[in-house]
């Protein structure tokens, strides 16, 4: 979704997190393993509870602080927790702000009113820079600042740096090239799962001529079409392309747009594959595209998911245990590797005060991050958080493969770009990827209106 206009926006897709992600390959998975672990300060410790701290945090009796996110129910009640226990340590009152989306025009609103929150967790590379290019956003203090530095690859640095100055953490990660599906629906049709884009289609054939819609698809969520965009074209075009593509080097009339359009057209031309056909999953929000995977027993609306580790969250709603009943491959080559995709969380001080310094600490430390890491759907780039905090051994396979990636990894593309192209709902390449699903045959017009609202947003 949006950009920072540099060099430094995005990691190349080496061998590394090839091979880390060639473990997921494997989750056809084992089943949920147990729990994740308390802290081990004693029979009343919880995880991250200061008994069990890394790091030390300030006194901050009487001190208030404001949180803005766009977190909503489960997300925003884990987070919540997180929270909770910055409060415990210090003696903060913390406050949640409920942001709407885009929230970088949410601030705006906010800041020019007088009443910023304190940190705002911001979900786009661009949006730290358009904060930091704003003077909202205030860079780091020591003490986040070696935090940081301990405990995440230079890779995830550099993706909170503006200019070489350090302005956010990126607490919660996403690896957004998974496919999540249905095993009794698989194990009825007698689907294997796929490797190859062409292997997909086959697969979503077989399982068509089960009785069973094969994919689910939350189009009214603009966003989860553009990362189906973003894995074909970096599998197919290649990373060098993606880099060029995510700073408008390249326009988006290339032929390496139109043939990741053509390919995607394979699956959105043919209606029958998709959960309510194009104007149904238009009208399927990211939530529901999940849940309907994972309800009805063999007999779901849809049989297969594409999106990131945070799925597991939705899929906890439903009935279905995750490595059992839901269980998910990597998303399938389209060219000679397949994609690796990041998503991610920063948090970012919008104002230069001593509470909100020292909950950017507390979010860099593993103290915060294994907090939520407990309750399932939240996978951390922090090196230092043990994979036992995990819940099941799809979590700690997923988290695994992200930190064995280390610098080497492509973040979410539309999450570079200017908010008003990448990240806006009825806009941009939201509604373009949209009208797209609706009429997958008009491959140039999709091009030609990408390209007018990428060179407005771009400036060129």
């Amino acid at each position: 979704m949006r950009t920072t206009r540099t060099a430094r926006t995005a990691r190349t897709t080496r061998s590394s997190a090839v091979v880390a992600l060639a473990a997921l390959g494997a989750l056809t998975l084992a089943g949920c393993g147990g729990g994740g672990e308390d802290g081990d300060g004693g029979a009343d410790a919880t995880p991250g509870s200061e008994s069990s701290a890394t790091v030390e945090l300030p006194r901050l009796d009487g001190q208030k602080v404001e949180v803005a996110a766009v977190w909503t129910g489960p997300e925003q009640e884990n987070f919540t927790k997180v929270l909770d226990e910055f409060e415990k340590r210090t003696g903060a009152t913390v406050t949640f702000v409920p942001a709407q989306d885009p929230i970088v025009n949410f601030l705006g609103t906010k800041i020019a009113g007088g009443s910023p929150p304190d940190v705002a967790m911001l979900p786009q590379v661009g949006a730290v820079k358009q904060a930091v290019d704003q003077k909202w956003a205030k860079p780091l203090g020591p003490e986040a600042k070696a935090e940081l530095a301990k405990n995440y690859a230079k890779g995830w640095q550099d993706l909170g740096s503006v200019d070489g100055t350090p302005y956010g953490v990126y607490f919660k990660a996403a690896n957004k090239s998974l496919v999540w599906y249905n095993n009794a629906v698989f194990e009825n049709a007698g689907a294997s799962v796929p490797k190859t884009w062409k292997d997909f289609l086959t697969t979503a054939e077989t399982i068509s001529a089960s009785g069973v819609t094969p994919v689910s698809i939350g189009g009214a969520d603009g966003w989860t079409l553009t990362d189906w965009f973003e894995n074909v074209y970096l599998s197919q075009a290649g990373p060098e392309k993606y880099d060029q593509l995510a700073r408008h080097e390249i326009k988006w009339t290339d032929p390496s747009v139109a043939q990741a359009l053509t390919t995607l057209g394979e699956l959105f031309g043919k209606p029958e594959l998709i959960a309510g056909g194009a104007n149904g999953a238009l009208q399927t929000e990211f939530p529901k595209s999940v849940t309907q995977t994972f309800t009805g027993g063999d007999q779901p609306k849809g049989a297969m998911v594409f999106e990131g580790d945070f799925v597991t969250v939705n899929i906890a709603q439903t009935d279905a245990k995750i490595g059992t009943d839901a269980k998910v491959f990597p998303f399938p080559a389209v060219g000679d590797r397949a994609p690796v995709v990041t998503g991610g969380d920063a948090a970012v001080a919008l104002k230069d005060t001593k509470g909100a310094q020292a909950l950017l600490t507390f979010l860099a430390s593993p103290d915060a991050a294994r907090i939520w890491a407990g309750t399932g759907g939240f996978i951390s780039p922090n090196k230092s958080l043990d994979v036992a905090e995990y819940p099941n051994d799809v979590q700690r396979d997923i988290a695994k493969a992200l930190i064995a990636a280390g610098d080497d990894f492509r973040f979410d593309m539309s999450d570079q770009m200017p908010q008003s192209f990448g990240g806006t709902p009825g806009k941009g390449e939201w509604k373009a990827l949209q009208d797209f699903l609706k009429n997958p045959k008009d491959v140039a017009g999709t091009q030609a209106r990408l390209e007018a609202d990428a060179a407005k947003a771009y400036g060129n």
